[in-house]
C-alpha cells in the first residue's frame, strides 16, 4: 500500500482511496500520489470490488501540481514526460471498467481537478467556500493532466476556454451549473453516501468520450457552430493580454487542436503545449513572484522575528471618505469592532453607508446573507467623538493629504488612546518620520498605506519611520494579515515605494503627450506594456489636481529642507501637462472631465481638445520606444528604491509592484523585469533612453554593479 493513498474496502464492495500525502499540508500531484492511485486501480480488478471513491484525508481534495518540482525543470522533455506519466495513470483509472467517483470535500484546483475529471462522477460538498477550477494560467501554465481534453468533451469548447483561459474559481453550485460537477452533498457525511449510491446505480459507468457515438457538447473544432468562436477568441485574448501571456495562446491552441483529434492524440498535444509553458520566461516570472515571493511575504519574511503575534479587536478609523470607509469595511468584515470618526455625524454616517452599499451588492449576488450583513454593519460605529476611540489597539488615520490636518487628528486621538496603542497613517506620499513629529510616542507611529478601492485591492504598504519600533511593525503586519491583505514593508521616504514608482508610469505617459505623441498611441503603449489601465485614463482616475497638489507640497517641503528626499528636486516633464489641464478645470473623472470626457452613463472618450493643446507630431515614435519608456521608468525607479534602502527586499518590490499598481505580472515585478533581461542588457537600453529622454532613465549604480558581476538584484 502506498503511504500517499490509503485503501479501505467496505462491506458494500466500494474501495475508498484516501489521498493523504505525508509531510505536506495539502495533497499535490507527485509521483508518490500517482503511484498510490495506480495501486487503487490495480485493486479494482479484484472480483469483490464494485467501484472506487477517490477522497482526501486533508482539508482540501488536492491543490494541484508540485510547483517545487516544476521549478526545477530546465528542458521541455521533463514536463512533457511528467505530464504524460500522469495521463497514463488517469487513463487507466477511467477505462478499467468499474465506476470511480471523486468525493470532493475541499478545494480541487489545477491538477486536483484533473484527478477528479478522470473519475466517472464528481460529488462535491455544497459549501460556497469550496473552490474548484483550473487556475494554471495565473502562473503562466496550462492544465497538463488532461484538463483541456476532458473539459472540452464534458462541458464544451467555449466553456473550456473560459475555465482554463481565465483561471477563475468556481463554487460547487457554479461547477454543477457549468457541468463539471455531477451532484452536490449537503454534509461531509452525506458526501460519502452519495458517492457510494452513485456507484451502486452506475455499475457499468464509462466516460462520455469513450462511448462509440460521442459528440462534443456544442460541436468540435471543425463544427460550423464553432466558427464564430474561433474567429473571435484570438482577438478577445489579445485585447485582454496584448499577447504578453503565451499560456493563453497555448490554451487556445491545445483546445482547438484537441477538438480535431481523438482523445489520446489530444492528450499528447496538450502535454506539448504544457511543456512550452513550463519552460517560458513568463511562467518563471509568475511562479517566482506570485508563488514563491508572495508566499514568503504572507508567511512573514518582512516581519520582525521573535515577537508574539497580535490581534486587533477594536480599531479606530479617522476620516470616513472612500479610503476610511473602505478600511472600516474590511476590518469589520474580519470581525473587528470599528469606530469611524469624521468631522460631522453626516459624514461619518456616509462612510458607514459605503459598507452598506457593498453588503447590499454582496447579498444580491448571493455572496452574503442579510444576517451576516447586519452583523458586519453592527460592528461599525460612526461618530464625531474622539473619546469613542478609547480601548482601540490601533487607529488608522485616513484624512486629507495635508500635514497640519493629520497632525491635529493625531493629537486628538492619542489623547484618549491607551499607552500600548499604535497610531498609523494611511498617507500615500508624506514621509512617516515627519508626520510622527506630531505624535507623543513616535515609536508607536507607523504608515499603513492602503490602495483604492480598499475592499478589492490586496496590498497594504507598511512604512517604517525613523523611530518606529519593531513591536509596532509586527503589530501593523499582523493587522494587515488579520484583515486578509498582503503586507510589504518599506523604509520611510517621500512617496515611499509604491506611490513613487507608480507616479513614474503615469507621468511618463503625460510627458509623451506633451512631446506630441498621439493620445491614443500613448494609451495603447500603456496596454502593450502590460498595465491594467493606460496612463492618461489612470491619471484621470487618481485626479490631476491631486498630482499637482502633491508636486507643490513636495517642492515646498524640499525648499524648507533640501535633504528631505536625498536627491535634488526636478519636476517631471509630465507635470506641465497635468498643470495645463488643471488650469482649464479638467481635473479628472471626479469632475467629469480630464484627459477624457465622461457621460452620465459611465462612458468616456478622449477629449477632442487634446489635439489643439498638444498637437500630435507629424512623425510618431515607434511603439517599442514608448513601451520601453513606460516599463523602464518604473524599473529604474524601483532599482533606485532598492539602492537607497527604501525597499528592504527585492521580493517586497516585485510583489508590491504587481499587487499595488498592476505592473505586468508576466514580468514578475519591476525588479524581476531587470533580472529577466539581465542587468547588463537593461543598463545598456537604459543608457539609450537616457540619451534621448533625460536623466530620469539613468540606471543606478546598483544595476551597473550587478551588470559587471553578472548577478541578479533579487
Amino acid at each position: 500500500m502506498s503511504d500517499a493513498v490509503r485503501l479501505t474496502l467496505g462491506d458494500d464492495g466500494v474501495l475508498v482511496a484516501t489521498m493523504d500525502l505525508p509531510g505536506r499540508p495539502m495533497n499535490v500531484v507527485t509521483d508518490a500520489l500517482l503511484a498510490g492511485i495506480a495501486a487503487a486501480v490495480a485493486r479494482l480488478a479484484e472480483p469483490g470490488v464494485k467501484g472506487l471513491v477517490l477522497a482526501s484525508g486533508k482539508a482540501d481534495f488536492c491543490a494541484g501540481g508540485d510547483i517545487d518540482r516544476m521549478s526545477r525543470w530546465t528542458t521541455p522533455k521533463e514536463p512533457f514526460e511528467a505530464s504524460m506519466a500522469m495521463k497514463r495513470v488517469l487513463r487507466q483509472l477511467e477505462t478499467q471498467g468499474k465506476p470511480v467517483v471523486a468525493a470532493i470535500a475541499g478545494h480541487a484546483l489545477g491538477g486536483g481537478l484533473e484527478l477528479a475529471l478522470a473519475c466517472h462522477a464528481r460529488i462535491a460538498l455544497d459549501d460556497p467556500r469550496l473552490k474548484l477550477g483550473q487556475p494554471e494560467v495565473k502562473l503562466g501554465l496550462l492544465p497538463g493532466g488532461g484538463g483541456t481534453v476532458r473539459l472540452s468533451r464534458l462541458v464544451g469548447i467555449q466553456a473550456t476556454l473560459q475555465i482554463c483561459g481565465e483561471g477563475a474559481d468556481f463554487t460547487p453550485q457554479q461547477a454543477l451549473a457549468t457541468g463539471f460537477v455531477t451532484a452536490l452533498a449537503p454534509t461531509p457525511e452525506a458526501l460519502m453516501q452519495v458517492a457510494r449510491d452513485w456507484i451502486a446505480a452506475n455499475p457499468k459507468a464509462r466516460q462520455p468520450w469513450d462511448a462509440p457515438k460521442f459528440r462534443f457538447p456544442g460541436g468540435d473544432s471543425r463544427s460550423p457552430a464553432m466558427a464564430p468562436l474561433w474567429a473571435m477568441a484570438p482577438a478577445i485574448a489579445y485585447a485582454k493580454g496584448r499577447g504578453l501571456y503565451p499560456a493563453v495562446r497555448h490554451i487556445m491552441s491545445a483546445v482547438f487542436e484537441g477538438g480535431l483529434l481523438d482523445f489520446d492524440a489530444a492528450s499528447t498535444v496538450e502535454s506539448r503545449y504544457f511543456a512550452a509553458c513550463c519552460t517560458s520566461i513568463e511562467s518563471a516570472n509568475l511562479i517566482g513572484t506570485l508563488w514563491y515571493g508572495l508566499n514568503a511575504v504572507k508567511k512573514g519574511a518582512s516581519r520582525p522575528a521573535g515577537l508574539a503575534p497580535s490581534m486587533v479587536t477594536k480599531l479606530g478609523v479617522l476620516g470616513a471618505g472612500m479610503m476610511g470607509a473602505g478600511i472600516a469595511h474590511v476590518a469589520a468584515r474580519a470581525g473587528v469592532e470599528v469606530v469611524l470618526v469624521d468631522t460631522t455625524q453626516e459624514a461619518a454616517e456616509r462612510g458607514k453607508a459605503h459598507a452598506q452599499a457593498l453588503l447590499d451588492a454582496a447579498v444580491k449576488k448571493g455572496r452574503s446573507t442579510p444576517e451576516k450583513a447586519a452583523a458586519l454593519l453592527g460592528r461599525i460605529t460612526p461618530t464625531t467623538d474622539f473619546a469613542r476611540l478609547a480601548g482601540c489597539e490601533l487607529v488608522v488615520e485616513a484624512v486629507f493629504e495635508d500635514r497640519a490636518i493629520k497632525a491635529g487628528v493625531t493629537r486628538q486621538a492619542e489623547a484618549v488612546l491607551g499607552p500600548d496603542a499604535v497610531f498609523a497613517s494611511n498617507t500615500s506620499t508624506l514621509p512617516i518620520t515627519g508626520l510622527a513629529q506630531a505624535s507623543a510616542r513616535p515609536a508607536q507611529f507607523i504608515g499603513l498605506h492602503f490602495f483604492s478601492p480598499v475592499e478589492k485591492m490586496p496590498l497594504v504598504e507598511i512604512i517604517v519611520g525613523a523611530q518606529t519600533a519593531d513591536e509596532t511593525l509586527a503589530r501593523g503586519f499582523d493587522f494587515v494579515r488579520q484583515i486578509g491583505k498582503t503586507p510589504i514593508v518599506v523604509n520611510d521616504a517621500r512617496g515611499f515605494y509604491t506611490s513613487r514608482v507608480f507616479g513614474t508610469y503615469v507621468m511618463e505617459g503625460l510627458a509623451m503627450l506633451g512631446e506630441g505623441v498621439h493620445p491614443r498611441t500613448v494609451e495603447e503603449a500603456g496596454l502593450q506594456a502590460g498595465m491594467p489601465m493606460p496612463p492618461l485614463a489612470l491619471q484621470d482616475e487618481v485626479s490631476l489636481s491631486l498630482a499637482v497638489h502633491v508636486a507643490d507640497q513636495t517642492r515646498a517641503d524640499l525648499a524648507a529642507d533640501p535633504t528631505a528626499q536625498g536627491r535634488p528636486w526636478a519636476e517631471h516633464p509630465g507635470m506641465a501637462v497635468a498643470r495645463a489641464l488643471c488650469e482649464r478645470g479638467r481635473v479628472g473623472r471626479k469632475a467629469g472631465r480630464g484627459f477624457y470626457d465622461y457621460d452620465d452613463a459611465g462612458g468616456k472618450r478622449l477629449w477632442p481638445g487634446l489635439a489643439a493643446l498638444f498637437p500630435p507630431a507629424p512623425q510618431q515614435p515607434p511603439m517599442r520606444e514608448l513601451v520601453d519608456r513606460l516599463q523602464f521608468a518604473q524599473a529604474v525607479e524601483s532599482a533606485r528604491c532598492l539602492e537607497e534602502g527604501v525597499l528592504r527586499s527585492a521580493t517586497d518590490g516585485n510583489v508590491g509592484s504587481i499587487l499595488g499598481w498592476g505592473f505586468a505580472p508576466c514580468h514578475g515585478g519591476t525588479l524581476r523585469f531587470i533580472d529577466a533581461m539581465g542587468a547588463e542588457a537593461f543598463a545598456a537600453r537604459a543608457d539609450e533612453l537616457t540619451a534621448r529622454h533625460g536623466p530620469r532613465f539613468e540606471p543606478p549604480a546598483l544595476v551597473r554593479a550587478h551588470a559587471r558581476a553578472g548577478t541578479r538584484l533579487g
